[in-house]
C-alpha cells in the first residue's frame, strides 16, 4: 500500500507495520492510546506518556540526536516522524533505509489530519475515528465557552535568556487563538527583549512548563517588565502535544482560564 505522509513523501509498505519507532513523545503517546503498544520497538528518551507503559521501550537519542546505529539493530518497518521536533538531515538519511511517516503539524485541523492517517497505516482506523470524535466533541463544546477572552494579547513564552516566545504561526499559536487570544508575535519562535514586552504590554504572559522549566520563581521577573500583565505557568503538553493528549486540553484550558474571569 501506498500512503503520503503531511510533506508529501510517498511511503510504500507491504504489510500493515509491526515494529514501530517513533521519534516524537506526542506521537508515541498516540500510538500508545491506538493500542500499538506491542507494536513500538523504540522511542526517544523524551517519549514520557505513559511512563509505565514505554520504561521498557528501547531508546534511540533524543528528537534532534537520533542513534542512526540503534534504529538500524530495531529494524522498524515504519518510523514515524515530524518535521520540526526531527532534524531534516537525520531523517533524510532514515528514509534511504525504512519508510518514514513525517508529519507537519501548525494547526488542529492538521493534528486531526495526522491522527486519522497514522490510524489508518497501522490498521487502527476504527479506533482512530473514536478518538478523534472525541477530541472534537471536546473541542467544539470548549468553543462555546471562550468569549472572555477574545481580543486579549497574550505573550507565550518558551525560554528564558534569551528570551523566545511561541508566535501565532505555530501549533501553540493555534491553540491560543483557540482559546481567544491575539499573539502579539507572528513569527514562529522569536528571541524578544525587554523592551519589546514593555511597549507590547500584553494582557496575559504564560510560562510554559517546556521546553524551559519555567517555575514560580520566575513570575516576578516578568511581573516587574509587565505589571499589568496577568501571569500564569501552564503545562507546556497541554499546548503543544498534538496527539491523544489533546482529549485533555480543552479540560485544562477551563482549568486555567475560565477562574480568572470571575
Amino acid at each position: 500500500m501506498q500512503y503520503t505522509d503531511q510533506l508529501n513523501n510517498n511511503i510504500i509498505l507491504e504489510k500493515v507495520p509491526q515494529r514501530i519507532i517513533s521519534v516524537v513523545p506526542s506521537q508515541t503517546e498516540l500510538l500508545y492510546d491506538l493500542g500499538l503498544e506491542n507494536n513500538i520497538v523504540g522511542i526517544t528518551k523524551f517519549c514520557v506518556h505513559p511512563a509505565s507503559a514505554l520504561a521498557e521501550k528501547t531508546k534511540v537519542g533524543g528528537t534532534k540526536k537520533l542513534d542512526i546505529e540503534k534504529i538500524v539493530e530495531l529494524k522498524p518497518d515504519l518510523i514515524i516522524a515530524n518535521k520540526e521536533e526531527n532534524t531534516k538531515e537525520q531523517i533524510e538519511a532514515l528514509q534511504k533505509l525504512f519508510p518514514v511517516w513525517v508529519s507537519d503539524i501548525n494547526t488542529l485541523d492538521d493534528a486531526y489530519a495526522m491522527i486519522k492517517a497514522i490510524a489508518e497505516i497501522t490498521d487502527k482506523a476504527e479506533v482512530g475515528a473514536t478518538l478523534l470524535k472525541r477530541i472534537r466533541f471536546e473541542f467544539d463544546s470548549f468553543n462555546k465557552e471562550i468569549k472572555p477572552f477574545k481580543n486579549k494579547s497574550i505573550a507565550y513564552f518558551i525560554w528564558r535568556k534569551p528570551y523566545l516566545l511561541s508566535g501565532s504561526r505555530t501549533f501553540i499559536g493555534n491553540m491560543l487563538s483557540l482559546c481567544g487570544f491575539l499573539n502579539i508575535v507572528g513569527e514562529r519562535y522569536p528571541e524578544v527583549e525587554e523592551a519589546f514586552l514593555k511597549s507590547s504590554k500584553p494582557d496575559y504572559i504564560f510560562l510554559s512548563s517546556e521546553p524551559f522549566p519555567f517555575k514560580e520563581k520566575h513570575i516576578a521577573e516578568f511581573k516587574s517588565i509587565c505589571p499589568n500583565a496577568k501571569i500564569k505557568l501552564v503545562d507546556g503538553e497541554m499546548f503543544s502535544w498534538y496527539g491523544s493528549r489533546l482529549q485533555y486540553a480543552p479540560k485544562y484550558f477551563r482549568q486555567i482560564l475560565l477562574p480568572s474571569c470571575l
